[in-house]
């Protein structure tokens, strides 16, 4: 739908009694307001309605609080998981005086993402492929205070239940640690689920490719097909909301938390990515992989500037607890065809057009609006920069010995460390006004002293184990 006319016809069409305004935060979370549907006239779909900015974490301050959501018309849909009928939009955020897109709205710094790698002349295009992860458990509890502080996850299929009394006998069928990719039922108890999150998908547009059993205990995917950047971002918002209500529905509950069970993988978003002008593909060519020599270039942006990337790509605290060495996450600084050790990856394809990098450090906890553009921002630096990206490492880089692993760049270690590497390493980012400075100090201001130094300064349990007796 392009104007305001078909969009009250659809809702007409589909009985909406309520229009859900959605839109994304400058974390990542996606936010929204309701309105019944006879406020959505025609002058509402085209210039959009007011709400209080200041009341928005990371926006506004109170003294200067007006913005505006302004709806996108081409991304209306029906909401499955209303029980009356309700229209939904995803809108952007504009300062109401001056009618410009506001600079800390993530979807803002995506399309802006669009319009610079146009202007370079490099290519027309980039298309993005998300294979994002996510656990889904029967029972999750925590808390955290002065007087101490725990979590707990739980899952029918997890082997600490094996031994567990459960309502009509403990059947046994339980995956054990790193056993969870691709087994059939009995052992994959949440294969409905899964199936019912893919047929809800599909009914609101999105292309799925497959989905299954991963490899931690209660872990999961569903790889969608790749699109636009702006059109993959949005899709991941719909995605993620999709698995959380569905889950729900079902008595499950589920998260993209990077690291949510010790002992076993984390959930990644391998994040595919290819440059195309004119109809071609840019990325295909008679090189290492069957790589053109700009894809080669691409990769040494992105290799270069990983440290950096990390603070966009792996947001979290928790980030950090997946990328540590022995559970299959990516930390070495390399590129290899097929080889899933290093942390750009060429994939396997049947023609020139499937030609394209596989960067497979990002998380899902990452704001997709941030992280899709650093992404080709670093690669883009690296085609106008030609920067190599040095001889391709077609081992298994975990079976190195020390001399030779340590010549490897790593990624950081902690979100402290890519916090640093962000502020050291961003100029980059800031062509064609892409990323704005206050963007970049905001996010580095907010993620230090609301994240990082609020975990630094907590006890952890495992302290107690370390040190009670020390």
């Amino acid at each position: 739908m392009t104007t305001p006319k078909e969009v009250i016809e659809f809702a007409k069409e589909n009985d909406a009694v309520m229009v859900d305004l959605k839109f994304i935060d400058f974390l990542g979370t996606w936010q929204h307001m309701t309105v019944p549907v006879g406020e959505m006239t025609e002058d509402m779909l085209e210039e959009g309605r007011m709400f209080d900015g200041s009341s928005m974490r990371c926006w506004q301050g109170i003294e200067n609080s007006d913005m505006k959501v302004v709806p996108d018309l081409s991304t209306v849909k029906m909401d499955p998981f209303y029980e009356h009928p309700t229209l939904s939009v995803i809108c952007d955020i504009q300062d109401p005086v001056t009618g410009e897109d506001y600079s800390r709205d993530p979807r803002a710094v995506t399309k802006k993402a669009e319009k610079y790698l146009v202007s370079t002349g490099i290519g027309d295009t980039i298309y993005v492929g998300p294979e994002a992860e996510f656990f889904l458990f029967d029972d999750v509890r925590f808390a955290q205070g002065p007087e101490g502080g725990f979590y707990s996850i739980d899952s029918t299929e997890c082997p600490w239940n094996s031994g567990t009394e459960e309502m009509g006998g403990n059947k046994a069928y339980k995956i054990g640690h790193k056993f969870g990719y691709f087994p059939t039922a009995p052992f994959d108890q949440d294969r409905d689920i899964r199936a019912e999150m893919v047929l809800t998908m599909q009914d609101l547009g999105l292309t799925i490719e497959a989905q299954h059993h991963e490899v931690a205990p209660a872990q999961h995917e569903i790889n969608a097909k790749f699109d636009t950047m702006l059109k993959s971002a949005d899709m991941m918002q719909w995605y993620k909301y999709i698995v959380r209500n569905v889950a729900i529905d079902n008595g499950k509950t589920a998260t993209f938390m990077p690291k949510p069970m010790f002992g076993d993988n984390g959930s990644g978003m391998h994040t595919h990515q290819s440059i195309w002008k004119d109809g071609q593909p840019l990325f295909a060519g008679d090189q290492y992989g069957g790589l053109s020599e700009m894809a080669l270039y691409y990769i040494g942006g992105i290799l270069k500037h990983a440290p950096a990337l990390a603070a966009f790509t792996n947001p979290l605290t928790n980030s950090y607890k997946r990328l540590v060495p022995g559970y299959e996450a990516p930390i070495n600084l390399a590129y290899s065809n097929r080889n899933r050790s290093a942390t750009v990856r060429i994939p396997v394809v049947d023609s020139p057009k499937g030609r394209r990098i596989e960067y497979r450090c990002p998380d899902s906890g990452a704001n997709v609006y941030f992280a899709f553009p650093a992404m080709m921002m670093a690669g883009l630096d690296g085609i106008q920069n030609k920067i190599d990206p040095g001889d391709p490492m077609d081992v298994n880089i975990y079976d190195l010995p020390p001399e030779k692993l340590n010549k490897i760049g790593k990624m950081p270690s902690s979100l402290h460390e890519s916090l640093e590497a962000l502020k050291n390493d961003h100029e980059f980012l800031l062509k064609g006004d892409v990323f704005t400075k206050d963007v970049i100090e905001y996010w580095l201001n907010w993620k230090m002293e609301e994240e990082v130094k609020a975990i630094d300064s907590r006890p952890h349990p495992h302290e107690f184990e370390l040190y009670y007796h020390c």
